[in-house]
């Protein structure tokens, strides 16, 4: 073989900036072979031309893309691999945000407090009918989901038509973040004595509601969007455990006013959860819970 070409090991990793270490193992995971191996020394030799993949591949690596993903990547083209650069900046801009936004939700903790920013109060929600859609999904598929699903949620109700009792909301039966998948369902509540919705598409249901208390706060404007909107599920659920309560159902996300347009000034979002008495009643609590949930008006 004519080696004018080639580059051995050694040069290569000045050249592409990878250590030979790093190297051997890309040449042993399949993700950059070389163009020669000596066969009795078993030294490795590149091709000029491929500096610029190593280079690549040390790119991606400082990335934290993994090394199969690295080579999933590589193999898919030029046109592929831009996109999926993109998708990969989309993601780690989102990521900060949120890490911008815990960090100020600790500040704010620890030079104010939870309350001085989210003011929970108690109500008593009605027994309520809904138009239920749902889905399991992580936080990265929600926007789309709820768009979709309320879309297809007033298909229904204008054909019957439904009177609605109340603001659409969505129920959170778990953690629905970018590491963990949850059932999310998008909910319309209608007069059960009024018209009710008829033929149904796949995935859509109608659920009854009992009488709950719920434990709530509302934010508003940015406050409202992802990731800031965190800090008020944390508020309700630090409250609800200061004061002795136990949660009682999935979380709710209430659309008090939604202009569908995020970070909109004019947005109200009610955070709320299910709440019930502890096992040992109300003489284990003290402080302003302490006064019991207020009573429904009429």
């Amino acid at each position: 073989m004519d080696r004018r070409n080639l580059l051995p090991i050694g040069q290569f990793s000045q050249a592409s900036g990878l250590s030979v270490t790093a190297l051997r193992h890309y040449d042993a995971s399949g993700v950059l072979l070389p163009a020669f191996v000596d066969p009795v020394s078993g030294y490795r030799y590149f091709r000029r031309d491929q500096v610029r993949t190593a280079q690549s591949i040390r790119a991606l690596r400082q990335l934290d893309i993994p090394v199969e993903e690295v080579r999933r990547l590589l193999g898919g083209g030029e046109e592929g691999l831009a996109a999926a650069l993109r998708a990969h900046l989309r993601t780690a801009e989102r990521r900060l945000e949120v890490q911008r936004s815990v960090v100020h939700s600790l500040l704010g903790r620890l030079t104010e407090g939870a309350e001085m920013t989210h003011r929970v109060t108690v109500r008593q929600g009605a027994a309520e009918r809904i138009l239920v859609r749902g889905a399991t999904l992580d936080n990265s598929g929600l926007d789309a989901f709820l768009r979709v699903a309320y879309q297809e949620l007033y298909a229904v109700a204008g054909r019957g038509p439904l009177t609605f009792t109340g603001p659409a909301f969505v129920r959170f039966h778990g953690v629905c973040d970018d590491e963990n998948e949850t059932l999310v369902e998008a909910c319309l509540p209608f007069w059960e004595d009024g018209a009710q919705p008829t033929d149904l598409p796949e995935g859509m249901t109608v659920r009854e509601l009992p009488e709950t208390t719920l434990a709530c706060t509302e934010v508003g404007g940015e406050a409202a969007s992802f990731p800031q909107v965190l800090g008020a599920y944390d508020a309700v659920a630090e409250w609800i455990t200061e004061h002795g309560f136990v949660f009682a159902g999935p979380a709710r996300m209430v659309y008090r006013r939604w202009t569908g347009t995020p970070d909109h000034p004019d947005n109200r979002l009610e955070i709320a959860r299910p709440i019930d008495e502890p096992a040992g009643g109300r003489s284990e609590r003290t402080g302003p819970a302490a006064q019991g949930p207020p009573r429904p008006n009429g």
